[in-house]
């Protein structure tokens, strides 16, 4: 995807405030820091409430970052007005998410109007250094219009 392309600032907003309807998102605290066609980035603190009993990041909160990242990367290039819904997506955990907050950073590998191929990669970061957690690869579909 070429990253120097831009979105329009209605379909930038319309993708925002998507994300922001988003109930578990703020749960986690989390925040949208980059959309581009094709790309888009999402972190979150590692707060305590999503900590398993080792004290890493739970993988529950490194697959939902990862899917809403892919997702949103795959919803910046169908037409402004869509949705999308994950239709399939299977994660590979790297390493566990030791650090003080994650960053997902979704993009699109094969577009398409019916099927979006999307993939993800998650890092932990901790002070101040990066480190993978986990890669997740998916396939997004356009999502009929809400009831």
């Amino acid at each position: 995807m070429d990253e120097t392309a831009r979105l329009s600032e209605a379909h930038a907003r319309a993708i925002r405030e998507s994300f922001a309807a988003q109930s578990l998102m703020a749960t986690f605290g989390a925040g949208m820091t980059a959309l581009a066609p094709g790309r888009a980035v999402i972190e979150a603190p590692i707060l305590p409430a999503a900590r398993q009993q080792h004290g890493y990041a739970h993988a529950g909160l490194t697959f939902a970052l990862g899917d809403s990242a892919a997702g949103y990367a795959a919803l910046t290039l169908l037409p402004e007005g869509s949705e999308v819904l994950t239709a399939e997506i299977k994660i590979n955990l790297l390493a566990p998410g030791a650090g003080d907050r994650l960053i997902a950073t979704g993009r699109v590998v094969k577009p398409g109007r019916r099927l979006v191929v999307v993939t993800a990669e998650v890092e932990a970061e901790a002070d101040g250094t990066r480190r993978p957690i986990a890669l997740l690869q998916g396939t997004m579909v356009p999502a009929p219009p809400a009831r």
